[in-house]
């Protein structure tokens, strides 16, 4: 058989990541669930096969697609991504993880609906916590930002379940492709005035980090908002409607003041997670940035002064970082039964 893969089933992207001894591979596909929930057992069939050169032994799955509300509750949800896996994925044994960092059968992850939500962050930072036995692990995808402590080697997270999470600070919903810039910051920089931006969605953080250069035309890999494409001209234009103007109304320079702005807030609000999670420990341990936006992690470490300490993984696992996680931690507990 050839390895492992962990699989991270996300409300916008499907992410895999494929273990055989030393060999490693990943695959990101962008997926909205909630356009098409029927399509979902296609596209982990096809995922699987993008990241494993040959069949494997054992498949470990994590989700947040459960989320979406597309599914009436979060158990709904949890049972329907099962469904379309075991559809998918006939052959391997099949797992799923829980926040209790287990990895448990599919028939006992339907009765442990609840814990089987939205775990991918506790795969995360058991491989962190395995590496660096102080360490705040900030992981910054698409859509969120994960902030976990992590103190003698033990995940030491308040929280579990999003909404939990949510209220410690542990969960901050600012991402670096998918969130609206109005709920970045209600106001921005004008013309030497501070001026209310328009509640629509007619640009998002990806359109920032692409004019900026934080990313290139390739790594947005979500829809625009308009439709048009992903490249610094219209994210421009995207970014100008945001103040209800357009490219004829603002110089490129009056909208890169905009979305220069809008980064610097968005950092922000990541420090502030960080030092409300933080202020419960002692010490500064090092910031291990994870994700999409671990630029915007680093970043954020820089402006507290805190040392950062990097995964030896691929730029692929890290950008992956729940299914390399969730791969590398199966591959090891099927090792210890050996």
């Amino acid at each position: 058989m050839g390895g492992v893969i962990g699989l991270d089933v996300g409300g916008a992207n499907t992410k895999a990541a494929w273990r055989h001894g030393g060999d490693r591979r990943t695959v990101s596909r962008p997926f909205e669930v909630w356009r098409d929930r029927e399509a979902l057992e296609a596209v982990l069939r096809e995922v699987v096969a993008r990241v494993a050169p040959e069949p494997v032994e054992a498949v470990a799955l994590t989700m947040t697609a459960e989320l979406s509300d597309v599914f009436r509750t979060k158990r709904g949800g949890v049972g329907f991504v099962l469904d379309a896996a075991e559809a998918a994925l006939a052959g391997p044994l099949l797992l799923a993880f829980t926040t209790a960092g287990e990895v448990v059968p599919f028939p006992e992850a339907r009765a442990r609906a609840p814990e089987v939500a939205a775990a991918n962050w506790m795969a995360s930072a058991l491989a962190v916590a395995a590496l660096y036995p102080d360490a705040l692990m900030i992981d910054i995808g698409s859509t969120t930002a994960d902030v976990v402590p992590i103190a003698n080697g033990r995940v030491v997270a308040a929280g579990r379940t999003d909404l939990d999470r949510l209220l410690a600070g542990e969960l901050v919903y600012t991402g670096a492709l998918r969130t609206n810039l109005a709920a970045i910051a209600p106001r921005v920089p004008v013309r030497e005035r501070s001026c209310p931006v328009a509640s629509e969605l007619f640009a998002i953080s990806a359109d920032v980090h692409l004019i900026l250069g934080h990313l290139p035309p390739g790594a947005y890999t979500c829809a625009t908002p308009d439709g048009r494409p992903a490249t610094v001209q219209f994210a421009r234009e995207r970014v100008a409607r945001l103040v209800c103007a357009d490219a004829e109304q603002m110089v490129a320079e009056e909208i890169d003041e905009i979305a220069a702005f809008l980064h610097a807030e968005q950092v922000r609000q990541i420090e502030a997670a960080v030092r409300r999670v933080s202020g419960r420990f002692e010490g500064d341990p090092p910031v291990v940035p994870l994700g999409a936006g671990a630029f915007l992690a680093r970043e954020a470490a820089r402006q507290q002064g805190r040392a950062v300490a990097e995964l030896p993984w691929s730029a692929g696992e890290r950008d992956a970082a729940p299914a390399a996680a969730l791969a590398e931690l199966l591959a090891g507990r099927l090792r210890s039964r050996c």
